[in-house]
This record gives C-alpha cells, structure tokens and sequence, in this order.
C-alpha cells in the first residue's frame, strides 16, 4: 500500500532469517514481506550414477538455511511463497487471489516472475533424452591409417590431455573448449570442424563396453551413436577393452602424473575432505574458478575478516534497500558462508553406510554458491561479467579498487597490501636522476628462463617430443624448466631500459635506465609470477616452470634508499612539443602494446591506445582503451590522419596547444578516465603546457585542490580504475602504508592449469593450522603434495619482528 511496500524476505541472503527482518521492519517501518522457501521433496533416481539425469523445471526462489545448492540436478524441490505481514507476522499463503488486493497480487506475481542472479545464470531447463544422431548411419571414416592408442592421448594442435576429442571420420584427437567443472581446452576440436565439416567426435576417457559420450557438431548438441563400436574400431579401439577414467588414462597405464592439471589438483592421491569454519568450497558458475581462488585467499586474511564478517551485524542493520546491489553486504554474506562452517558439514553416520553398502562412496561437497557476489561484482565490467576464464591477478585488483572505493568502518582491509614502490630513473649520459614513488599492490616477478638449471635436459625432452609428434607416438615424460627463485628475485632487482627517453638535463633523447624498490614494505606481500608472455610470432603462451618458491623470504636488501650523497637529479622541465612532419612516422612503444594484449585486449586496440596517448606508457594506455572500449572502431586497425586532419579516435593534434587554449579532450579524457573532475583535469594541463606526464604529477602534488573540487565518482565505471596500480593516494597525508621488516613467511598460492589466462582452471593452496588445504572450487581437502613451484599467485605475510 502507499504507506507500505513490498519487500522479499531473503532469508539466508542475509544469513540471519527472521531476526534480520524484524531488525529490518523497525529500521524502515515497512511491514508487507514476501518469504520464499525451497523444500527437497525426493531424491531424483539416477542422478548420481553415470547417465545424464532430467533437470526438473522449477522456480528458484531463496532459502540457503537448508544448504542447498539451487542449481542441483540430484534433488526435486519444492517451492512456497508466502506474504508476511509486520509486527504480528501474520502469514497468507500465496496464491490467494480471493483475499489480497488486485495490486498485491500482481505486485507478487512479478516477483516471482522476476529473474534473479541466480535465474539469470541457471541454464535452460530441458527434458529430452539423448537422441540419435543424423550422422551416425550414413557417417563416412577415412582409411587413412591412423591407430588411436589405449592411452597417452594429447591434442595434436596443443599439449593439453585434458577433455580431448576423438573425430570419428578422420581419427583427429584434439581439445574442446573449456568448461565449468574446470577441465578446458582451447577449441581445436570446433575449429577442426569448421574446417573439415567432419560432424561426430567421441570424449576420451569416457569409452567403455556400455557407450561413450558423443558430441554432433552439425547439430551441436550430445548425441547417441548407434554405431559407434564399428566407428570406434576403424581406428583400432575395442570398446569392450575400455574403463571409463577422469583424466583419460586407463586404470592399468601407470604414466606419472606429471601434467600441470594432475599435479596442482594432486590427483591419483587420496585426498581427505575437511569440513567446518574456514573450510567452505564455492561452486563453480561457468569459468568462475578465478574469483573462487582469490576470494578464499582474501578470506583467509584477519583484516578482511574482521571488516566484513566481523562487523556482519552493523553492514546488515545499515544495508540500503536494495542490498543485492552493495558492496559491503555482498562481501559480509560472502564471508559468512566462507567462515561460519554452516554450508561445510560432513555426512551423517548413517548416509556414510549406505554409499558403502551401495558401492558409490563420496565424500559430501556442499559449499556456497557465489550467484549474486559475482553478478554484483562484475556487474559493468566487459569480461568478468562474462561466463569467460579471467586472470586471476587482474580480478585481484578489480576487487582491491572495490575495496577502496566502498569504506566499511575505520579500518580499510585493502591497507594491508599497500605499498610504495620508488622509481630510480638515470639518464645514462648526464648520470643524472629523477625519483618518483607510486602505489602498488603486486610484486610482479620475471621468468629468468636464461637461468634454468636443467638445460641439457629440456634441450633432449624438446627432441624427443618432436620426433614422437611425427611418429605419431605418445610424447615423452614431461620435463619442465626448473628456475631458481634468487635467478627471478634478481632479475627484478636489476635496471630495465627506458624506452625513448627524454633526458631534461640534455634536452634530448638520450639513453636512459629504471630501477624499482621498495619505498614501504606491505603487512602482506602478494607476488605474481609472470607466466604470461608473447612468442616471437605474436602469439600468447605460458611458460611452463617450476620456480623454488621459499616458505620464507627476506627482501630488506630490496628497501628504496632515496637520493643518495654524490647524485644529482634532472632538472623539471618538460619535453618540447613536436609534430612529425609525417605523423605516420609516429613509433608506437611495442613493450605497452605487449602489456596492454596480455590483459586480452585486442592487438589493433592497443596499439591505438599507446599512440592516442603520445607513448605515455601502458598504463595511461590502459585508460584510454576502458574509456573507448564501447566505440565501435575499438579494435579496427589504427589510422594515423594526415597532418592537418581530424582523427576519429581524437588523436589528431595530440599534446598540441589549441588556438583557444584548451587542452585536447582527448587529454582531458583519459584524466577523467582516472577518477579527476574535468575542471581539474582542464587545470592541471593548461598549468604544465598539456603535457599529460606532468599534469598527472601536478594534480598529485596539489591536493588541497582536489578537495575543494570533489572528484566525479559516478563518472566512473567500476572497470575505469581494475588495474589498480594507479589508484591515486591524494589526502593530505598521502597513501595509507603499514611499512615494516621486509621478512615473509608464505601461506598460501594460486595455481592456474592451461595455456592462458582466457582458458583452463584455478587452484588455491592456504596454509591453515600448520597443514595444506587445497580449494579446488567445492573440494576442499587436506593438501598431501602441495605444488608450491608451479603457482601463478603467492601470498606472503609479515613475520613479526
């Protein structure tokens, strides 16, 4: 009614059910709820066993007090809806169109006709059985010789063995795509497809006497193969010989498991669940593995426990409306699930005995499921918000920006990973200096691949495995780089060229050097290891090493030291501005191309960027492709106008002074892009003769300005500031900074499996109670070989002094 309102009660969305909502009513005063409750009513038969169960249709509504998981295919449910009325709590069943008014009953109806996160995620409902494929009768199989080994099977055109494709006509054995359970590929199979037209392809691994899972690529859906024993021994496999596996070697072959995927997820061991506070898995929506490592390491940490699960209550009591839509509740709810070990319960005595008298033991995964944390927080941003794999390290970031956008309490958690980093700049020439000091979150260590100590080794593994591929042999045993973590560690310490520098002692171009340090050392250190490069051929790939990550690490002797006795700095004075007579001539720094692609930005887009930004460097880059990114010539090849023309990305004229006086927009753009009021934006360049370097600098060194201008939060879109790295720290008392010893001990690492970030799965190992546990997105067990040299991310954290 119009003193009222309509509310959903979502119970256990807030994790306090109908305490929460009284506490809710004497906050708001309005007193119409709706309360959804899901109940299992039956155990669907078959569901666990092998063949592929009937999803039932029904409405996903919100009761988690039960733990149960919403998307499950082993349950039917049923649903009940009911309208509370506050303070008595008087309850009328729905439907009841006889007693409510018209507008209740239509405002219900669109409720729980509404789609929720939840909904919006869950895939179509279907009901059919696998039907035969068209193909399969009339299937032609070329005689071209090949044999399909029992075992040792790999894509021909990659190294994975995982999820691998049999082609039924011409025996191909190549890679899907990837997929929720976290088995991936990297679409061989399809692309094999659209170049062949060759319809039916069988799962290896999934052989055996009674069937095989077979995938119509015509019709694009899974289909039965009436003939697919005469089609499986074209190729030399005797289906009555074969046992269906998980990672599609046979029960009897005893290859060692030395494949990045068996490795980092410790199969072939036994691995004993654990269950209770702390060790709560998280369901793995499509690709959703990335934000399930970070979050359980973030989770993990005192400081983010106490902000959100600590002051649960307060977030709760003060949430807005609307809570699916803020940060704070969404991380509280989050943590509870992670930490309360409500949804991490091992079985019953009595279900444990009948999985042994029924031969099906399996340990019991019950968890959280993430829905509505992920929509909220990917909510905006072009490839989180996608079913796609992502870089772990980049939603790292995206999540420290949240967090510093969204303050809870006194205490900002993301503190804790802040630090300084001092920027040492030499000219080469003049021997003169220029220091400057940025905010970071990230160690970023190198592969020194040139220090491998098992070279002659790697050298023999690459020619074995080449004459194996023309064989058509099973490949050798992996042999991988082995890469001393001091060789790494000493490749970050060491001077980096400056690309194109501009010596203002000179007053020209002259060779220049980088040196990075720690101004500040971090209460936790979080360090990457840059797996992801480019071959020469401009294709991405992943370097596949073992580096001797230490349980303790000491990097005082890496601490800034700041103008040292003896040195002499670089005069402040700016490059003079120059417009090529050819602008076509213009160089486009390839090194900020290179980065801005490894974040999988289209190649054309990041060269466009680098140059619309008069070569500032990738991360001036990077901000100009998150303001641009919708434009529809985004990725179209970059066009560098003749002089005197206009270009259509606004960088015509780029750094030149207009007749007005006004600094170029697109300047002025990439500043906003960054957080700033365009007043100041405006300001800072025509102060420093629209030079973007320096009118950067020149807003950070006047902070007093900045307050009397508020910056234009809603001008920014949540991705605007994921890289992180350039978050600007300008109070008056500069960045928040928890400077210390700079001795670590590690307690935790994520691991990713597959031959990029936009592909493959993630791993978290955390060291809990003196023990290992591995996260692999609802498992959690205790770690019996954690892989502590293959990890992507490392957490380390301060050992008091």
């Amino acid at each position: 009614d119009s003193e009222g309102g309509l509310y959903v009660c979502m119970n256990t969305f807030l994790g306090f059910g109908r305490e929460h909502i009284e506490r809710h009513y004497r906050k708001t005063g309005q007193c119409v709820y709706l309360h959804l409750k899901r109940r299992v009513i039956e155990k669907v038969p078959g569901a666990s066993g092998g063949a592929l169960p009937k999803r039932r249709n029904a409405k996903l509504f919100l009761d988690l007090e039960t733990n149960s998981d919403l998307n499950s295919d082993d349950f039917e449910y049923e649903d009940e809806a009911k309208l509370v009325i506050f303070p008595d709590h008087y309850e009328i069943s729905l439907p009841n169109i006889e007693e409510l008014p018209a507008l209740v009953t239509i405002a219900c109806d669109a409720l729980l006709g509404a789609k929720s996160p939840y909904r919006k995620q869950d895939p179509d409902s279907w009901e059919e059985e696998l039907q035969a494929s068209k193909h399969a009768k009339t299937l032609v199989q070329l005689d071209n010789g090949v044999r399909i080994p029992p075992s040792g099977w790999k894509c021909s055109k990659c190294d994975l063995r995982e999820n691998l494709w049999l082609n039924l006509t011409d025996g191909s054995v190549l890679c899907g795509k990837w997929f929720f359970d976290g088995s991936g590929g990297n679409g061989h199979a399809i692309e094999h497809y659209k170049e062949t037209g060759y319809p039916l392809a069988v799962k290896l691994g999934t052989i055996t006497p009674d069937g095989a899972d077979v995938y119509s690529f015509d019709e694009e859906e899974p289909v039965l193969d009436p003939h697919i024993a005469k089609h499986l021994a074209h190729f030399g496999i005797d289906m009555l010989q074969m046992q269906v596996t998980e990672n599609g070697l046979r029960d009897n072959d005893i290859k060692p498991r030395v494949s990045e995927w068996e490795v980092i997820q410790e199969a072939g061991v036994k691995l004993k669940p654990m269950y209770g506070p702390g060790y709560t898995g998280m369901k793995n929506l499509g690709n959703s593995c990335y934000l399930s490592a970070v979050m359980q390491a973030i989770f993990s940490i005192p400081e983010f426990q106490r902000a959100y699960v600590g002051n649960l209550p307060r977030i709760f009591d003060y949430s807005p409306l609307d809570p699916t839509q803020d940060f704070n509740t969404q991380m509280a709810k989050l943590g509870h699930g992670l930490l309360s070990g409500q949804y991490s319960k091992p079985p019953m005595k009595s279900e444990l005995i009948e999985q042994v008298m029924k031969e099906e033991h399996k340990p019991q995964h019950n968890g959280i499921s993430p829905q509505m944390f992920k929509a909220f927080i990917s909510k905006g941003h072009p490839e989180f918000s996608s079913n796609r794999q992502q870089d772990a390290q980049e939603f790292f970031l995206h999540l420290i920006n949240l967090v510093e956008r969204n303050p809870v309490g006194s205490e900002n958690p993301s503190d804790v990973f802040r630090f300084l980093v001092e920027e040492r700049t030499q000219c080469c020439q003049s021997r003169k200096v220029r220091y400057t000091e940025r905010v970071d979150y990230i160690m970023q260590l190198p592969v020194a691949m040139e220090a491998a100590t098992n070279k002659d080794e790697l050298i023999a593994y690459e020619l074995k495995r080449r004459e194996a591929e023309a064989a058509r042999r099973p490949p050798p045993e992996l042999v991988r780089a082995k890469i001393p973590f001091s060789a790494c560690l000493q490749a970050f310490s060491e001077p980096s060229n400056v690309e194109d520098f501009w010596s203002s002692a000179l007053q020209a171009k002259s060779a220049g050097v980088k040196t990075s340090r720690f101004a500040s050392f971090p209460e936790y250190l979080v360090v990457q290891i840059k797996k992801f490069t480019f071959g020469l051929d401009w294709i991405p790939k992943k370097l596949d090493v073992s580096i001797d990550m230490p349980d303790f690490l000491d990097i005082n002797h890496l601490r800034a030291r700041g103008l040292q006795p003896g040195e002499e700095e670089l005069p402040d004075i700016a490059p003079p501005i120059i417009i090529p007579d050819d602008p076509k001539a213009l160089d486009i720094d390839e090194s900020s191309v290179m980065q801005l692609a490894e974040m999988g930005f289209p190649l054309e887009a990041c060269r466009k960027a680098v140059y619309c930004t008069g070569n500032l460097g990738a991360e001036v880059a990077f901000n100009w492709i998150i303001a641009h990114m919708e434009e529809p010539d985004f990725a179209e090849p970059l066009v560098i106008p003749a002089f005197g023309e206009v270009a259509s990305s606004g960088a015509a004229g780029f750094g030149a002074v207009g007749l007005d006086n006004q600094p170029p927009e697109e300047m002025v753009a990439i500043i906003i892009s960054m957080g700033f009021q365009r007043d100041l934006a405006i300001q800072a360049l025509k102060a420093t003769n629209n030079n973007l370097e320096r009118a950067l600098e020149w807003i950070f060194s006047h902070p007093e300005l900045e307050e009397e201008i508020e910056p234009a939060l809603d001008m920014m879109n949540m991705a605007n500031n994921a890289n992180a790295n350039i978050l600007a720290e300008t109070g008056s008392e500069g960045p928040r900074i928890k400077d210390g010893s700079g001795r670590y001990e590690l307690f935790g690492f994520i691991s990713h499996m597959g031959t990029s970030t936009m592909s493959g799965h993630y791993v978290c190992h955390l060291k809990k109670e003196e023990r290992w546990v591995i996260y692999n997105d609802l498992r959690v067990c205790a770690s019996e070989r954690p892989p502590k040299d293959l990890g992507y991310i490392y957490f380390y954290h301060r050992i008091p002094s």
